[in-house]
């Protein structure tokens, strides 16, 4: 990336401490990769939201700002929520430009990730049954 650019990381954002993910995800792309201005937002349910990060951007120096869904698929927050929510953004920074990546979706990378999960669960659960309800 370059030095005016800054990388915005979006969720649909959650109740509770669901929300820290995305901001340990965005720390961790700023450590081990040398980002220099990464921020994070969620869509609803929390802050900050997505005018809050946008604007951290730009008070960091941004003048492009690269967005991007964290969302596994392309679902109607991606196409139009999170497009017309930046835009909306941006109105309050002439001059900045933005673009909007895909979501992270079909990769092999994510594919790698589920067979660590896979690896990782092994003998957490092995003896796990459903337990019967009461009828």
């Amino acid at each position: 990336m370059k030095t005016n650019q800054a990388l915005l990381m979006i969720d649909h954002g959650s109740r509770g401490g669901a929300n820290d993910l995305l901001r340990e995800v965005a720390a961790l792309m700023r450590e081990r990769f040398g980002l220099g201005i990464v921020h994070y937002a969620h869509m609803e349910l929390g802050e900050p939201t997505i005018q809050q990060g946008f604007d951290a951007c730009v008070a960091d120096g941004a003048e492009e700002i690269i967005v991007h869904p964290y969302f596994l698929g392309p679902g109607r927050h991606v196409t139009s929520g999170i497009p017309d929510l930046v835009a909306q953004a941006a109105v309050r920074h002439p001059g900045v430009v933005f673009r909007i990546t895909r979501p992270l979706g079909l990769h092999s990378k994510i594919c790698e990730v589920i067979l660590e999960r896979m690896a990782e669960s092994e003998g957490s659960m092995a003896n796990a049954q459903p337990k019967e309800t009461a009828g």
